[in-house]
């Protein structure tokens, strides 16, 4: 058919060069209308009808985009928003595409809007004439904070599509199962006095201490009990990320916190996750109970597996020539779970997400159309 956009190099550029970063930083944190505004245009060219909606109490914005009728189908997904960044580690523009040494650097080019100039690519060279069933392209808000576009969507979704997949940057490993994360903020109050006399305050340090012991318990209890050796870390891991407190060397320690999270795998809930904490902090809780407050940071999310028996799963397999894996990362699959079977594939390699001078290596760019070309063709041709 007819090419009706620009080319591949020409939207990757015009993607990457708009900002849209989420962070819990309201200093930083940025809309992504220009960028759903811009893909919907793209996908408008192409025939697709669009559905933008807002996510409510933010300034983010979903976009689904259409073409085809029918059941079924398959939906292509994945999010309009990329992290910050750190302009002193970045020898190079974020926002502009650069090309050096047949890599492609710049915010996002594999993390994730990169996977939309794929797509668009492959839509491109298809005669919707010949389209069974429906496409459908989601960019969802969000991703990087609390998913809250991804959680949005499904309250109010009403396609079930025969397969979903997400664009994440797997380096076109199929992923059928990642780990869960979730986290918490575990602040002792203590009371402050003159080192010289310690009876005279409350030491949060010292309670702290209790508190990590135990947590460093239950972090070997869960790698004891919790296995799937399916994954490359096999366990359920906690890390003890950061901790502060204390001011002066001659004065009591008044207050502590610590930050923690934990990496479930599938078969491990978060709501066990919570009451494996509380039990193992029981004790102390109760003993302080006035000076421990225990919070949640960030929007928690599930482990994932998708049934290895599924027949899409099979189904991509075989015609990718691909063995399905899982990942340590997580993903927007726990949510769309409950509409369709959810893989995640997509071009560019995990190491470079977050990174200072992300880039996607040009060998990707042939094999991720070709691998989607067969992926519209077969579910939807």
């Amino acid at each position: 058919m007819e090419r009706k956009i620009p080319s591949f190099i020409k939207i990757y550029e015009s993607l990457i060069s708009i900002p849209t970063i989420s962070s819990h930083n309201k200093l930083l944190d940025q809309t992504n209308k220009n960028f759903i505004d811009l893909l919907s245009n793209y996908l408008s060219d192409l025939n697709f009808s669009i559905k933008i909606n807002q996510v409510p109490d933010t300034n983010k914005f979903n976009m689904l985009a259409s073409i085809g009728s029918g059941d079924g189908g398959l939906l292509l997904s994945g999010h309009s928003d990329t992290v910050d960044f750190d302009e002193n580690t970045w020898t190079k523009d974020p926002f502009t595409l650069t090309e050096i040494d047949n890599k492609f650097y710049g915010l996002g080019t594999v993390d994730m809007k990169g996977f939309f100039a794929f797509l668009l690519e492959v839509l491109s060279s298809i005669n919707s004439k010949k389209i069974k069933k429906p496409i459908y392209i989601l960019s969802t808000a969000n991703e990087e904070t609390d998913m809250s576009g991804a959680k949005y969507f499904m309250t109010s979704s009403i396609i079930r599509p025969d397969c979903i997949i997400i664009g994440e940057p797997t380096s076109l490993e199929l992923i059928n199962a990642h780990k869960g994360h979730i986290s918490y903020s575990i602040q002792v109050v203590g009371s402050t006095g003159h080192s010289s006399n310690p009876d005279d305050g409350v030491n949060s340090i010292e309670i702290m201490h209790n508190i990590i012991e135990n947590l460093i318990s239950l972090k070997k209890y869960l790698k004891q009990k919790y296995e799937n050796k399916k994954f490359s870390v096999p366990y359920p891991t906690m890390n003890l990320s950061s901790i502060h407190g204390g001011d002066a060397i001659n004065r009591i320690c008044s207050l502590c916190t610590l930050n923690i999270e934990i990496r479930p795998i599938p078969g491990l809930t978060l709501t066990q996750i919570e009451i494996l904490i509380q039990e193992k902090l029981q004790s102390i809780i109760q003993k302080w109970s006035n000076r421990i407050i225990l919070k949640k940071l960030y929007s928690a999310v599930p482990a994932y597996q998708c049934c290895k028996n599924k027949n899409v799963t099979k189904i991509v397999e075989k015609l990718c020539s691909l063995n399905s894996k899982t990942a340590n990362y997580c993903t927007e699959a726990p949510f769309f779970k409950k509409i369709a079977p959810t893989l995640i594939l997509g071009p560019g390699s995990i190491r470079q997400a977050h990174q200072p001078d992300e880039y996607l290596d040009s060998s990707f760019i042939q094999p991720t159309i070709n691998v989607f070309n067969k992926i519209i063709h077969k579910f939807c041709c």
